[in-house]
């Protein structure tokens, strides 16, 4: 067994060692792997850009209140009156005796892409003083926070960066919504900085909606204190209605768009795949051939038959190894960090995100590219296994 280890070693290291001999047609393998990784890792950063996007929206120490049956703020509603009954209920974070209950209203507000000058919509949220309270995490850091009781907004850094119309000092008009922009506010690159906050007041005004909401925002004593909460709430015979937690409402948001991109990206990797196989494939039979003779006098000179296998399959594996290093790392300086933004299908509403290139996706791009190698280089190493030792000796 020792002996065999050492056989395979011996070989595995000198085909390795001989991958400059035979540069060109090498470089084809490695190009079109690390080509694979690029795009696979490319598409599916922005997946786990979105994903985080709106999973880092919610805490797990607030919960978010809709209209039963309501699959979305946008579906949802209930009366002002509804909203004072659940400011009672138990569970609640409480400063100087008031609840930090947030109801808010959420419409869509028409504005261009900075980039194409196309529509998008745009999150409106009316709010009420104590949002901030309960958004603890969201923070002013151009302008000053709007004024209640009047036409003025603020509006996420996200929203700044994809939209235009929506600028610190600007005015924005749509139909009978007119507002002054004089914030804006960040939330850590979460999908509420796609959103512009107003006076929930304004919002019923404009959009005739009476003293109604569509959500109420709650900050909790504690994530443990959620049953207690949703018990009270959900048991209430004056009330109609759902409780989550923010961070499970955040989470089933965004399913549609990531389970989307994640199927376009497979679906891709496997296409491209495909090609950068056949490349390996290649590849490995024009070094197989160059070696044909070398490999011939290994098995003379006593070598068995499975390192010689192994020699060309490690070959092709170091290779792989080199593409899928060089495409991860392509890939985390072309589109980490990259600013987007795209539909949420939930809401039909734009969502802000940056390209997220996670080390799970480079990890997967990683081995994705070995797979490619082991699958390109199998059949080669089996020709090379089963190579007559002495019509092999004869080759030029």
């Amino acid at each position: 067994m020792l002996r065999w280890f050492g056989q395979t070693l011996t070989v595995a290291a000198l085909s390795v060692r001989t991958i400059p001999q035979r540069l060109s047609s090498s470089a084809v393998a490695v190009i079109g792997i690390a080509g694979v990784v690029i795009v696979f890792v490319a598409v599916l950063s922005i997946g786990e850009g979105f994903r985080a996007a709106m999973a880092n929206a919610g805490s797990p120490s607030r919960a978010i209140v809709l209209r039963g049956g309501a699959d979305s703020e946008m579906t949802s509603g209930f009366p002002g009156g509804q909203a004072d009954v659940m400011r009672e209920a138990p569970g609640l974070k409480r400063v100087d005796n008031r609840a930090l209950a947030s109801p808010e209203l959420y419409v869509m507000v028409d504005v261009n892409k900075r980039s194409t000058g196309t529509p998008a919509n745009v999150p409106l949220r009316g709010i009420e003083a104590v949002a901030l309270q309960v958004r603890d995490e969201a923070r002013v850091v151009e302008g000053r926070m709007f004024q209640f009781g009047t036409n003025e907004a603020i509006v996420g850094r996200s929203a700044t960066r994809q939209f235009s119309g929506v600028d610190l000092g600007s005015e924005y008009v749509a139909g009978n919504l007119r507002i002054k922009i004089v914030g804006v506010f960040d939330t850590g690159g979460t999908a509420s900085e796609t959103e512009i906050w107003c006076d929930s007041r304004l919002v019923q005004a404009v959009y005739q909606r009476g003293n109604s909401y569509q959500s109420l925002l709650a900050s909790l004593d504690s994530p443990a204190s959620f049953d207690t909460f949703k018990n009270w709430l959900t048991t209430n015979p004056q009330l109609n209605v759902q409780v989550r937690r923010e961070t499970e409402f955040y989470e089933q948001q965004s399913q549609v768009m990531t389970g989307l991109i994640r199927g376009i990206g497979y679906t891709i990797a496997v296409l491209m795949g495909i090609g950068a196989v056949f490349g390996a494939i290649l590849t490995m039979y024009t070094a197989v051939s160059t070696r044909t003779r070398e490999i011939a006098t290994l098995r003379a000179l006593g070598f068995n038959t499975a390192s010689v296998l192994i020699s060309v399959l490690a070959e092709s594996l170091a290779l792989a190894l080199i593409g899928g290093l060089l495409g991860g790392l392509a890939a985390y300086l072309a589109f980490n960090g990259y600013q987007t933004s795209t539909m949420n299908f939930q809401t039909f509403s734009q969502v802000a995100f940056a390209f997220a290139v996670t080390r799970s996706l480079l990890i997967q791009g990683l081995s994705y590219a070995l797979v490619m190698g082991l699958v390109g280089g199998l059949l080669p190493a089996i020709k090379a296994a089963r190579l007559p030792i002495a019509t092999a000796l004869r080759e030029l």
